[in-house]
């Protein structure tokens, strides 16, 4: 088996050419990985920036609501508390006119009403059906 110098160098070249070809195109491959890699990791934090805009915006939303069924709530309280204090207004111009005698057989059942009159109860023979009349102070 003879091998000349022209088989040589055609094997001699087949290798470094193809050699030199294969590091070149390993080289750009893994370039080309990396940018991919990239790529990919910025597109999943674009997301993750996406999806916290979101729930900032939802979380915004919430605490809003949150803001105006507190000011409703504060509303009704504020509100409630006037209606007590009015109640405790009209009961405390009311009492002197109440009998506390617990044995006075004059004692009847008293109601008030909004307004703040006191107004009488009385029952009919029926006991069914109870009238209710306004209360006057000769009455007392």
């Amino acid at each position: 088996m003879e091998i000349t110098i022209d088989t040589l160098i055609s094997i001699l070249g087949l290798f470094i050419g193809g050699g030199g070809g294969a590091f070149f195109m390993w080289k750009w491959q893994r370039k080309k990985a990396k940018a991919e890699a990239n790529k990919e990791e910025q597109d999943y934090y674009q997301q993750m920036m996406k999806d916290l805009a979101a729930d900032r915006d939802y979380y915004k939303q919430e605490r809003n609501d949150l803001r105006q069924t507190i000011k409703s709530y504060d509303e009704r309280i504020d509100d409630l508390e006037r209606k007590v204090a009015r109640n405790g207004r009209i009961v405390e111009s009311l009492r002197p006119f109440i009998c506390t005698d617990l044995k006075c057989k004059l004692r009847h059942r008293a109601v008030i009403s909004e307004s703040g009159e006191i107004e009488k109860e009385t029952k009919k023979k029926s006991g069914e059906q109870r009238d209710i009349e306004p209360l006057s102070i000769k009455d007392m």
